[in-house]
């Protein structure tokens, strides 16, 4: 079958692959249908590694997927042939002390789609834990379906924040992830979110959405901003989406005394952290490695019309051009959000 297969750093093409394993007692076959380029995949194609997973052979790239369930194990009870459905692409070991406490996005053994040396979801067809796959609703598209897996951080991370009604927050950065937290904070009951990115165009896409307040870096500071809403007070909560060293003084600053900050963005290199400043606010220090238990809850909220995706879909590819798709991906192009590449109508 197909696959987009990352060769080595900067070197990726479409290529046959062998099937993947066969279906066991408790998983599903399922016909991958639109798969969502990651900023993950993208760094391991410019840069081919992600701090200590490295890519020494080729690797199938992609991890945020939806398709139609083509084959059910014998023990597989809550899916049927011709399902639509998402797949959580980490998988950890049932066994391990994270697991029973529920905390097995940080499983040391997790294996996770397109995580060197795992291979990833961007072909024809995968095998899965039917565990970690999840029917769609029926008005739910497949490509809102792929969008699932960023909102499950975006959902971590207002979650570990404990949000209270009436909250107003700031995020940091307005990628995908950015934006995924902050619609994941308003649905979580927070009065308004202010964005900050020193992209106009980003900006323009975060502040068609009701309680999103853009706040573009060029032109005034997020602490000023933040100061602006609240009458001086402060954010509630302050999520670092970006992973840029230089925002941390701003984390701090725009916090209110007694606040949250919710560190999402991943740092390339250890950040030197002002804990006096943090300290004399009192400050609550919360972070975000992926997400466990998320999925249920992020395909509810899309079904229900309270959190509308779809505004962040760029553009999607077809599988026959995703090589083109990454290449622009690596550009990093300021109006671009999300970009999909999708199988068709199959």
């Amino acid at each position: 079958m197909k696959a987009l297969v990352l060769d080595r750093q900067h070197e990726i093409a479409i290529r046959d692959v062998p099937p993947p394993r066969g279906v066991g007692a408790h998983d599903v076959r399922i016909r991958i249908h639109t798969v969502g380029i990651c900023g993950s995949d993208v760094h391991y194609y410019t840069h081919g590694r992600i701090g200590p997973y490295i890519v020494k052979s080729p690797m199938i790239l992609g991890h945020e997927a939806a398709g139609t369930v083509i084959e059910t194990g014998e023990g597989v009870k809550h899916l049927a042939v011709g399902d639509r459905v998402c797949m959580e692409p980490g998988v950890p070991n049932p066994n391990s002390k994270a697991t029973k406490l529920g905390i097995y996005n940080v499983d040391p053994d997790v294996t996770f789609w397109a995580t060197p040396p795992i291979d990833g979801c961007l072909m024809t067809e995968v095998t899965h834990p039917a565990a970690f796959t999840f029917k769609l609703p029926d008005h739910v598209t497949f490509s809102e379906g792929a969008m699932v897996e960023p909102f499950a951080i975006g959902m971590q991370a207002a979650t570990k924040a404990k949000i209270k009604p009436g909250d107003t927050v700031a995020v940091i950065g307005a990628g995908t992830i950015g934006l995924m937290t902050a619609l994941a904070a308003l649905a979580g009951g927070a009065a308004r979110a202010i964005v900050s990115d020193m992209s106009a165009e980003k900006l323009a896409i975060a502040a068609q959405y009701p309680g999103i307040i853009p706040c573009d870096i060029r032109e005034e500071s997020l602490v000023d901003k933040v100061a602006e809403v609240t009458a001086g007070w402060g954010a509630d909560v302050v999520f670092e989406c970006s992973g840029s060293a230089k925002v941390f003084p701003d984390v701090m600053a725009a916090a209110c005394p007694g606040g949250v900050a919710v560190l999402v963005g991943i740092p390339i290199d250890p950040i030197p952290f002002d804990i006096a400043a943090a300290q004399a606010k009192e400050l609550r220090f919360e972070t975000v490695f992926r997400y466990a238990n998320m999925y249920d809850r992020a395909i509810d909220l899309i079904a229900s019309g309270k959190v509308d995706l779809k505004p962040l879909v760029t553009h999607t590819y077809p599988f026959d051009e995703s090589v083109e798709a990454f290449e622009r991906a690596a550009e990093g192009r300021p109006t671009d959000v999300k970009l999909q590449i999708t199988f068709g109508d199959r």
